[in-house]
């Protein structure tokens, strides 16, 4: 596996197209290996359909949406609501983080409206930490691998946290030119016209998906159109100061000096 992939991980079918999708697309023009993972299969995104033939469905939808972004899909794990951190789960996450070997990973916030969002995010964040112990076995068994990883944590749809703050990112990446490529992409999942429309009031997922990239053009303060990154903390994953998806994108990407300098707090 080469030193360029890009590992995009999120919870259900459509997450990662939602506030992930632009930079993942930008990524892969960049020359990044991509790959795709969702780890629940979307059983519960419907008002009308049974389980296996949701699934069925919303699986298909995801498969056609990697392969827009060109990227390798991975199958999910668990049925929606079972996205639970405990024995089982990131041991089945850290075998394909051990086996794509990703330079960076993109995962969800570590606050969010919904809790397989944020187990989402801890069980990436999990898996990709113990990616090198030795006596920690997969499953399926895979070899340890202990190579420099970055992790970038997406905002969360919405902006804001469990307790209504709103949440700012440290590095904004502009996805004007990609914006058609991450609206096919989020096309794909047709199912869910009809039911974030019923479940969540969300008129039209593609118009909403739009109006939150405009929210965040205009957080950015240069961009448009934009998505927003927090770097995870460095230890146990890479180096102190690496930051390759801003290396990677260059002139696409924006450092909020303002969150940098708000990091150290009353420690600087």
């Amino acid at each position: 596996m080469p030193d360029n992939a890009v590992l995009a991980i999120a919870s259900h079918p459509d997450d990662i197209e939602l506030m992930m999708g632009g930079t993942f697309a930008l990524l892969g023009k960049a020359g990044f290996e991509l790959h795709y993972m969702n780890i629940a299969n979307g059983s519960m995104g419907t008002d009308r359909e049974t389980r296996d033939s949701i699934i069925a469905r919303r699986t298909a939808e995801s498969r056609a949406a990697a392969e827009m972004f060109g990227a390798t899909f991975h199958e999910p794990l668990v049925d929606d609501l079972d996205v639970y951190y405990d024995r089982v789960l990131p041991r089945k996450v850290g075998a394909v983080i051990r086996e794509v070997k990703p330079r960076i990973m993109l995962v969800q916030s570590p606050q969010d409206y919904m809790e397989d969002h944020t187990n989402a995010c801890r069980l990436a964040v999990s898996a990709a930490f113990f990616r090198g112990m030795f006596n920690y076995v997969t499953d399926p068994p895979r070899s340890p691998w202990g190579g420099q990883m970055t992790i970038y944590h997406a905002l969360p749809w919405g902006l804001r946290d469990p307790l209504r703050r709103v949440v700012r990112a440290g590095l904004y990446v502009n996805v004007e030119s990609v914006l058609k490529l991450k609206r096919d992409a989020l096309a794909c999942h047709l199912s869910q016209k009809t039911w974030l429309d019923v479940s969540q009031g969300m008129d039209s997922y593609l118009i909403a998906m739009e109006e939150m990239a405009e929210k965040v053009g205009k957080m950015s303060k240069v961009f448009t159109h934009a998505e927003g990154w927090r770097r995870h903390v460095h230890m146990g994953f890479c180096g102190e100061h690496d930051d390759p998806l801003r290396d990677a994108l260059g002139s696409l990407a924006h450092v909020c000096e303002e969150y940098e300098a708000e990091l150290n707090g009353p420690l600087a």
